[in-house]
């Protein structure tokens, strides 16, 4: 026992010397890398450092992407990617895997990425002793007529042993016995059948049956063996075998044939008769797979399938049919079924690798995916070819075996197209011809390649004046036609304003809404309009960006009241007078009230109306340009002094206004108006306060007209240039200006900012007037605010109205010097 323990041992041993040496010899010798095993091996094996094999570098295996691509060898292998060694994953039985096919081969591509590479791995299963022979029927009945002569020849049916080589079937041998001895017969495929031989007659009423034991050995270390049963049973005389028509049938089938089709008939004939001629057809030897395909009919000797036939799984079946009579002699026939291929396979397409999602900014060429081709089937129905239906944008390349690599041709552009279906059609050469389709779904990533876009260059915006401080005024909006991040916009304020005070401090914007906020009031007054610049940013890497001009107009709103330049409504209302001719005709321009409004438009137009609806009988006042004219002639019965309150009112809502009160005095000269020294009591200090005051009032006249005499020519010489000239005026203040040329100035009212220096000929005989910036001072200002007492019904006593009169006098003078020029 310990010897043969040590046999198997050595055996053992020179078997794995015998597959180091083909594994690190046989790859030298082929093309492809090559191995070989030994089948049974336990799992874990190693069957070689596959890595080093191909030149490839360990620690890059899982960046590579390293991996086995095939239908059937993963099954049974793997790669360990810290060492690269290739393992055994699976018991691998070669009997199972290719039957009686020598030699039994099994491949697959190793494929690595980055870059792209296919290594084609062939491995050569090697046989071992592990199966024993075997008969089909492990008891074999023989029936023998006792008068059959010696040298008679039984064939029995053969063991079947799916080893190969000397591992296979070698030798029969035959239990010892007095009438039996064993030889073998070899049919013409080279298969051999044991026969016994009748050495010594029989007797069957000395011996009616025997038993004899049918030994099969093979020719493994150790030896393995398989036996049968024979029962031999001596009947009498029936010395006709049955005959089949011929040793040896074959039959082609094509694949998927109809279930329950007739494969074959079998004919034997018996010469004898009676139940010794009854023929009954069996099959004595076939493989376990083809008894679930074919069934054979006990008295016809049809064969018919019972299952499905299949070229992938066998492509040929062989069977041995017993025909024995009804005396129990038998003889036996060889059926071979030969299978043919159909185009019963549609070509098969896997994707081993694609690229998705894929960035729009690759170059045409890149590689999207790679897919590998298989067809089932052999010949032409085995033989595929592949097309891509897009052509414009993929296009197909073969690579190694059945590989196509899947690349770009033209650049991708994510915002026209954000995904595809590439759609791969394969069709093999059978008739009528298969195809596959497969859509492959890519999807294309984006980049940053798009800035935000505006919908406008600039935009308007109308904005009311005195609005709420911190209020959304207008919505700013940008697009970006990029994804994700790269589509996500800040707004920011990028430039201020031409003025001391920042943009900034007038207004904001929302960096996620774009909304723009007013920082604080507007006042249209002190700023008509903004101009601000907004920048879109993307979050792109590196950011794009763009921007957009924003105009905010402010909107005037009547907040504004008129304001009244002459008469000038800082004096006392006792004060503003004027004298009216009491020869004047109707609509005789006695004065004219002159007012502007800071705001504009609408709200800047102005109307002029009298108050006092008593007084205004005797006048009337221009709506729009404020000239107050005579309403008729004068009566004596007229009081001498009217009193006339004006409104200017803004053409606003709510409408503004401001008032002024004016005195008019009906009278040619101011003497008529003041009272009679006659009537009066006057002393000796009354006349020389008289005498002293005109003698200051003449003196005070001539300094004046002196310095303004050089007052005049100094600012002749300073600016020669005439001034401009408008004729046609009336001796009453702006008394015929055309409105039109007031509404030049600043929509009809007169502009705020600036002021004139007016000449105006008293005399209605000059007509000159003249102006030019300076600093404005009213007519009522040269006069001495006491001047409006002589206006009062009577002088409280003497002394006053003697004052009264000279102070009347000084003005009057006053006009008659400054007739060519004074300051309004």
């Amino acid at each position: 026992m310990k010897t043969q323990e040590m046999n198997i041992c050595k055996t053992i041993r020179w078997q794995v010397i015998c597959f180091f040496l083909m594994f690190w010899l046989f790859p030298l010798v082929s093309g492809a890398l090559q191995y070989s095993v030994f089948e049974e091996m336990r799992k874990g094996s190693v069957v070689g450092n596959l890595a080093t094999d191909l030149g490839l570098n360990i620690k890059e295996l899982p960046f590579r992407k390293f991996r086995i691509a095939s239908h059937v060898s993963e099954k049974y292998f793997f790669v360990n990617f810290e060492n690269g060694n290739l393992y055994i994953k699976n018991r691998i039985d070669r009997e199972a895997l290719c039957g009686e096919t020598n030699p039994c081969s099994l491949t697959f591509d190793a494929v690595v990425e980055n870059p792209l590479n296919v290594f084609h791995v062939q491995i050569t299963v090697k046989d071992i002793n592990d199966n024993a022979p075997y008969f089909f029927h492990e008891i074999i009945k023989l029936e023998i007529p006792e008068l059959t002569s010696p040298g008679a020849r039984f064939v029995l049916q053969n063991a079947r042993d799916p080893d190969l080589g000397i591992n296979s079937l070698q030798s029969y041998k035959l239990s010892a016995n007095k009438h039996f001895v064993l030889t073998e017969k070899m049919n013409a495929d080279g298969i051999k059948f044991p026969e016994i031989v009748l050495d010594k007659s029989l007797d069957r009423e000395t011996q009616s049956s025997f038993e004899l034991v049918l030994t099969a050995s093979d020719g493994g270390n150790p030896i393995k063996t398989g036996t049968a049963l024979i029962n031999v049973y001596v009947v009498d005389s029936n010395d006709n075998f049955p005959i089949f028509t011929q040793e040896v049938y074959k039959v082609t089938l094509n694949e998927n044939i109809p279930l329950n089709s007739s494969v074959l008939f079998l004919k034997a004939s018996d010469k004898d008769e009676g139940t010794n001629a009854q023929i009954t057809y069996s099959f004595s030897s076939i493989p376990e797979e083809a008894l679930q395909i074919f069934s054979i009919d006990a008295s016809t000797g049809e064969i018919k399938t019972k299952g499905n036939i299949d070229f992938e799984v066998t492509k040929k079946y062989e069977m041995t049919v017993q025909a024995q009579d009804g005396g129990g002699l038998a003889s036996h026939a060889n059926v071979m079924i030969q299978i043919i291929d159909v185009n019963d396979n549609a070509p098969e397409i896997t994707i081993t690798s694609i690229s998705s999602p894929f960035s729009e900014d690759s170059l045409p060429g890149t590689v999207v995916a790679l897919i590998n081709i298989h067809d089932k089937d052999s010949g032409e129905n085995g033989e595929v070819t592949c097309l891509i239906k897009d052509a414009l944008t993929f296009k197909l390349l073969s690579s190694s075996g059945n590989y196509y690599k899947i690349v770009t041709v033209n650049p991708m552009d994510r915002e026209e197209i954000s995904h595809y279906n590439i759609i791969v059609v394969a069709t093999d050469q059978g008739s009528p011809t298969l195809s596959t389709v497969k859509n492959i779904q890519l999807e294309i990533s984006d980049v940053n390649d798009n800035p935000p876009v505006f919908e406008k260059s600039i935009y308007f915006v109308y904005v009311p004046e005195n609005n709420s401080p911190g209020a959304s005024i207008y919505n700013i909006y940008a697009s970006d036609i990029d994804a994700g991040e790269n589509a996500k916009l800040t707004y920011s304020i990028i430039n201020k304003d031409e003025d001391e005070i920042p943009v900034i401090s007038y207004l904001s914007i929302n960096p996620v809404t774009g909304a723009v906020y007013a920082q604080r009031s507007f006042d249209y007054e002190k700023k008509k309009e903004f101009y601000i610049h907004v920048l879109a940013k993307d979050n792109g890497f590196p950011p794009l960006k763009n921007n957009a001009t924003l105009k905010i107009c402010v909107v005037d709103q009547n907040d504004n009241s008129p304001r009244i330049l002459y008469p000038s409504p800082e004096s006392e209302s006792a004060n503003l007078f004027e004298m009216v001719p009491p020869s004047s005709e109707p609509g005789y321009l006695i004065t004219k009230v002159v007012a502007v409004d800071d705001d504009s438009g609408h709200n800047g137009w102005l109307s002029y109306h009298f108050l006092h609806t008593t007084e205004s009988l005797y006048f009337n006042i221009g709506l729009h340009t404020g000239e107050i004219r005579t309403a008729r002639i004068f009566q004596e019965k007229d009081s001498i002094k009217q009193r006339v309150v004006i409104m200017v009112k803004d053409n606003g809502y709510p409408s503004l206004s401001a008032t002024v009160t004016l005195n008019l005095v009906i009278a040619d000269h101011f003497q008529e108006i003041l009272p009679d020294p006659s009537n009066q009591s006057t002393d000796f200090s009354s006349q020389s306060n008289l005498q002293f005051y005109l003698v200051i009032a003449v003196a005070v006249i001539s300094f004046l007209f002196m310095l303004t005499v050089v007052l005049v020519l100094i600012s002749k010489y300073k600016n020669p240039k005439p001034s401009t000239a408008f004729n046609s005026l009336s001796t009453n203040l702006y008394s015929h200006i055309d409105p039109r040329f007031m509404s030049q100035l600043n929509n009809g009212t007169l502009p705020i900012p600036y002021s004139y220096d007016v000449c105006v000929a008293l005399d209605s005989s000059e007509n000159n007037f003249a102006v030019k910036p300076t600093q404005s001072v009213p007519v009522a200002s040269l006069i001495d605010a006491d001047d409006a007492e002589i206006t009062t019904d009577k002088a409280k006593d003497t002394t006053n109205n003697i004052v009264t009169e000279v102070r009347f006098r000084m003005y009057y003078l006053i006009k008659l010097q400054f007739s060519k020029c004074f300051v309004l």
